[in-house]
């Protein structure tokens, strides 16, 4: 059970963070934005989506925590820039290809794809300073 041994204290931490952070994207900074490019008049935030939006959360967090583990980068800005570059690499192409194929607005791609490349980033530092 190898696999399992990281500090799930770390994961919840950087699942809140991104979950809040999400919260505070989608329902404060962009709320206006975002609602009018997914074509909705009013935000989901009904309970079962938050809900479901955390436990994605600690599933990414916890793939995050084992690839900080494997680069050995144990300072926030190592950790960071580890988040940075999954962000880039790993969440941004195909949700760019998700949002072309479905001909989405470019600026959603934005709002969607910043979300996930500051999510990640301080993820990735929180998660590789607290072992």
């Amino acid at each position: 059970m190898h696999f399992l041994q990281v500090n799930f204290a770390a994961v919840l931490t950087a699942a809140v963070i991104q979950w809040v952070l999400g919260w505070l994207w989608y329902g404060v900074l962009f709320k206006k934005s975002w609602l009018e490019l997914v074509g909705q008049k009013e935000g989901g935030n009904s309970a079962g989506i938050m809900v479901l939006t955390f436990i994605a959360n600690l599933i990414l967090c916890f793939a995050l925590v084992k690839i900080v583990i494997l680069t050995g980068w144990m300072t926030f800005a190592r950790g960071s820039l580890v988040g940075a570059v999954t962000g880039l690499g790993f969440v941004a192409p195909p949700m760019f290809a998700q949002h072309i194929t479905e001909k989405q607005p470019f600026k959603l791609f934005g709002i969607n794809a910043l979300y996930w490349l500051i999510a990640m980033y301080f993820a990735g530092g929180v998660l590789a300073i607290w072992r």
